[in-house]
């Protein structure tokens, strides 16, 4: 994604989600026509591989959610944030940014160390968790939700002909085991697995049963 890993984009250069996801959309314009990729989104990837599903259903075998917003025809972004506040337990200490002064909304955040370690990388490694807080890149706060909400909205003509799978993470503090299994339960996906004793960032704190869940995905779809 643009701005994320060893992306050159900064966040302060990115002016929609658009534009977040298009190396995955050349990646993916760039396959050939019989061929077929499996997407798997964590978090707030799961926008982004429902962008995907909505416009390249033809080359996507099965798309995995892992502990990841799933929104659908029928379950909006919008919803979805409303109900994750509703539920949400915690207080989050985000280190904000501001291009414009500090009387204009924030335009990009950081989480900091503390929330981290106790809400998103709990029963991972302390490797990763120092990983994560030294190169972690701070996420695009788009001003224009509008814009927004209509690029993540998909339709029954692109996003339902993909299959689905949803993997819960039933220890998530961030994207809570019941938040995940509402979205199930409101946008059901064609099968739902489930990982125990996982942290949202599950690749990392279950790393070896995640591989396992993918190879019976690849296998079976």
């Amino acid at each position: 994604m643009a701005t994320s890993g060893i992306h050159p984009k900064q966040a302060q250069e990115l002016n929609s989600i658009g534009e977040y996801v298009e190396p995955l959309f050349e990646f993916l314009e760039s396959l050939r026509q019989e061929e077929k990729v499996i997407l798997v989104g964590h978090s707030m990837g799961g926008l982004v591989l429902s962008m995907a599903m909505e416009r390249f259903p033809e080359k996507i075998a099965v798309a995995v959610f892992a502990a990841a917003l799933m929104p659908g025809p029928d379950l909006t972004y919008h919803s979805i944030l409303e109900e994750h506040s509703r539920r949400v337990e915690y207080k989050m200490d985000p280190i904000y940014r501001f291009d414009d002064g500090l009387e204009q909304p924030p335009t990009y955040i950081s989480f900091g160390h503390d929330f981290l370690a106790s809400k998103v990388y709990q029963l991972s490694p302390p490797e990763d968790l120092m990983l994560a807080s030294y190169l972690g890149r701070p996420f695009r706060l788009h001003p224009d939700q509008d814009k927004m909400v209509e690029e993540i909205a998909v339709t029954k003509g692109g996003y339902s002909l993909v299959r689905r799978v949803y993997i819960v993470c039933d220890q998530d503090l961030l994207l809570m085991e019941r938040l995940q299994r509402w979205m199930v339960e409101m946008n059901q996906p064609d099968e739902v697995k489930v990982i125990s004793g996982s942290d949202h960032m599950v690749m990392f704190s279950k790393p070896l049963e995640l591989c396992a869940s993918l190879e019976e995905i690849g296998q079976h779809y």
